[in-house]
């Protein structure tokens, strides 16, 4: 499974770790991800889904239905 948010889309970002003497390595900045159950109340059962911190907050202000419906995302396949 490829690290990305289902809501937000966000993945990976490749970065130059810099050095005081400013010398450049290559780095990647990881999404931060987690999993998170939310209890659907459409289907009556939960649903686990693997977001980005910002996309759990926006879940929780705004709904899981809202959310869901506004990228187009099947919940009854989760």
């Amino acid at each position: 499974m490829s690290r990305r948010c289902e809501i937000t889309g966000k993945k990976a970002n490749n970065a130059y770790a810099v050095s005081h003497s400013h010398r450049r390595t290559k780095k990647l900045q990881e999404v931060n991800l987690q999993w998170k159950r939310f209890w659907w109340e459409e289907g009556k059962r939960w649903v686990r889904l693997r977001l980005s911190t910002k996309a759990i907050k926006t879940i929780e202000k705004r709904g899981l239905n809202t959310v869901a419906k506004e990228i187009g995302l099947n919940l009854s396949r989760r």
